[in-house]
């Protein structure tokens, strides 16, 4: 049903669309700004030439490579093993759907088995209660509050830190390995 792909050239347009999309950008950690097609190019570019630092990767949908959202492993730090998790998904029409489930799953996996991560951590606003539900549902496990750190829409709202640990991730994926026996037997 979903896949991901490192993000592409082709994807922009799409990627210039939701970061103007001001509803949307409401729901994320990151102040509204007017973007033009050039500064997404940049951005672009500039992930090109530090992809050892971000993983990016487009949520597509399987069967027609249509890009849905977008998620990423950013600040990695082969150091200490951790990384900055981030993810958007567009459109409104392709939300609760399954796709940022399936996205954060997919990413976690690549994190602590391909990249040999210890830890992912991510800040999501005090109000996305859509977004926290998410990351609880996928184990991320709440560490504790920035008051007012983050300026949205005219006032200060805080911020949220979640983490995850491979430990906790393994844990989490022998239970689901347990539950689906459970099922088929």
């Amino acid at each position: 049903m979903y896949r991901l792909r490192e993000i592409e050239r082709r994807d922009l347009n799409k990627i210039n669309n939701w970061r103007n999309d001001e509803k949307l950008i409401s729901y994320l950690g990151a102040p509204f700004r007017f973007i033009n097609y050039e500064v997404d190019v940049n951005w672009f570019n500039n992930y090109m030439a530090n992809r050892m630092e971000n993983v990016r990767c487009a949520i597509v949908n399987d069967s027609c490579d249509e890009i849905l959202g977008i998620v990423s492993l950013t600040s990695i730090n082969f150091q200490n093993q951790s990384a900055e998790f981030q993810i958007m998904v567009g459109d409104s029409e392709n939300q609760n759907k399954g796709a940022g489930t399936y996205a954060v799953n997919r990413m976690l996996w690549h994190a602590f088995n391909n990249l040999n991560l210890q830890r992912v951590e991510l800040c999501v606003l005090a109000d996305n209660k859509r977004a926290i539900h998410l990351y609880e549902k996928c184990g991320f496990v709440y560490e504790g509050r920035k008051r007012k750190a983050n300026y949205k829409d005219g006032k200060f709202v805080d911020l949220l830190i979640y983490s995850i640990l491979r430990c906790e991730y393994d844990e989490e994926m022998s239970k689901g390995v347990e539950n689906e026996s459970i099922k088929e037997g």
